[in-house]
């Protein structure tokens, strides 16, 4: 089965989300310099841009950068004016991010701020910052809850707010375990399917990577 899930994968992958040279440019950056393989899919990243087109988001929040292949994807689908803030923890990622955000010609839309993530989030906070229209959180899974607290209080109605793998291989539904980033993972989605100014669902993904899937959810009010 995982054989034919990959050969999907890359078949639709290949069709509906081609990679062009400034997204070939930093998926090979990011593997000639050594950051972990976990960017997400294709299908994924044209997933963001089309919930950004769809949405009208002229403003996104990203919770962790990498070295920006899925900040691409959301940078190219903002309108003239957007912006994408996307937030990373290690100083060399982020500096191999702007190098790739330079080839995809799309640096002077997207900030990088540079820190943990908490920390970041306040000081958005703290500046007054405007709401988002779509935050997509996908950084350390442990600290899932605390990232949608944050989102929220930086959110509107109809912002869309998307949380990424929240299968893990199945182990989400483990009600024993003790590896903390399930257990983020699984506070993170009773915090939103109890929150009543969110309506949510969660879509399975089975690919190249194996099975997982992510969260999506609208505020309400």
């Amino acid at each position: 089965m995982e054989k034919i899930w990959a050969e999907v994968d890359n078949y639709l992958g290949d069709l509906l989300a081609p990679h062009d040279p400034g997204l070939a440019h930093a998926i090979e950056s990011n593997r000639k310099e050594g950051l972990p393989s976990i960017d997400v899919p294709a299908l994924l990243g044209k997933f963001l841009d089309v919930m950004i087109r769809l949405s009208g988001a002229r403003r996104v929040l990203e919770i962790g950068t990498l070295g920006a292949y899925s900040t691409i994807w959301m940078a190219r689908a903002v309108p003239e004016g957007g912006r994408v803030i996307t937030l990373e923890l290690e100083p060399r990622h982020a500096e191999i991010a702007r190098a790739n955000l330079e080839v995809a010609g799309v640096a002077d839309r997207v900030e990088i701020r540079i820190g943990a993530a908490l920390d970041s989030l306040r000081g958005l906070h703290r500046e007054g910052s405007p709401p988002f229209d779509l935050i997509f959180i996908d950084a350390d899974k442990q600290s899932m809850p605390e990232y949608l607290e944050w989102s929220m209080k930086l959110s509107h109605p109809g912002t869309v707010i998307i949380g990424d793998n929240v299968v893990r291989d199945g182990k989400v539904v483990d009600s024993k375990t003790e590896d903390p980033h399930v257990r983020g993972v699984q506070r993170f989605l009773e915090l939103t399917a109890a929150n009543p100014r969110l309506s949510a669902t969660a879509v399975p993904t089975v690919g190249a990577r194996g099975y997982d899937g992510f969260a999506i959810a609208v505020v309400l009010k």
